[in-house]
């Protein structure tokens, strides 16, 4: 795959970390629990803070929160949570480490009442990515009536951190919506595999 001209890709792609992101990941649709379950965590962490913040930390979580196992995570102690508060490789804010905790407990729960959180977070949009048309950033929304409502049912199923505006955040990190910018060689591409779902 080519990368997007600079002058064309999504103008909040500006460092390597976050073209690399943007040109292999961003919008592409998600159908693995454990890339969902990371997704959640990063999103999370990131409240408050940079995308490229967390980007930067990636690593460092991935090995700090058990390759993003959600069984692993959720069984996390009240001392392996201390511990986390002393790891430089993450954002060491209690509250995020506490709430990955909680998430996993409830990302578990999702996943005995509907068989997977792929099939729980898709029944949302049918099971297809919603397609946007924006035309530049300004037109691209924090949070939208969708993300308000899937908000609202996962704090009810147990998940924190999970307002609007970190789940629209998750929406686009896992393609359920395609937000790249018309002018951006990879809404093309991001849109046919929706279309191939």
């Amino acid at each position: 795959m080519n990368a997007p001209a600079h002058d064309t890709r999504c103008p909040w792609a500006r460092t390597p970390e976050e073209t690399a992101y943007h040109d292999h990941e961003w919008g592409v649709p998600v159908r693995d629990d454990r890339r969902h379950f990371e997704f959640l965590v990063l999103e999370g962490a990131q409240a408050g803070l940079s995308w490229l913040t967390v980007l930067r930390r990636r690593e460092g979580y991935r090995s700090a929160f058990a390759g993003f196992d959600p069984a692993a995570v959720a069984a996390f102690d009240e001392s392996r949570m201390a511990a986390l508060q002393q790891d430089t490789r993450i954002i060491r804010n209690r509250l995020k480490i506490a709430s990955a905790v909680r998430n996993a407990r409830a990302f578990l729960r999702v996943q005995e009442e509907f068989g997977s959180y792929d099939s729980y977070i898709w029944r949302f949009t049918g099971g297809r990515p919603v397609q946007n048309q924006w035309r530049s950033i300004e037109e691209v929304p924090a949070a939208t009536p969708l993300s308000d409502r899937i908000s609202r049912d996962m704090k009810q199923r147990g998940f924190n951190f999970v307002g609007s505006t970190i789940v629209y955040a998750l929406m686009q990190a896992t393609g359920m919506v395609n937000d790249h910018l018309v002018t951006c060689p990879r809404h093309a591409p991001v849109r046919a595999l929706g279309e191939g779902m």
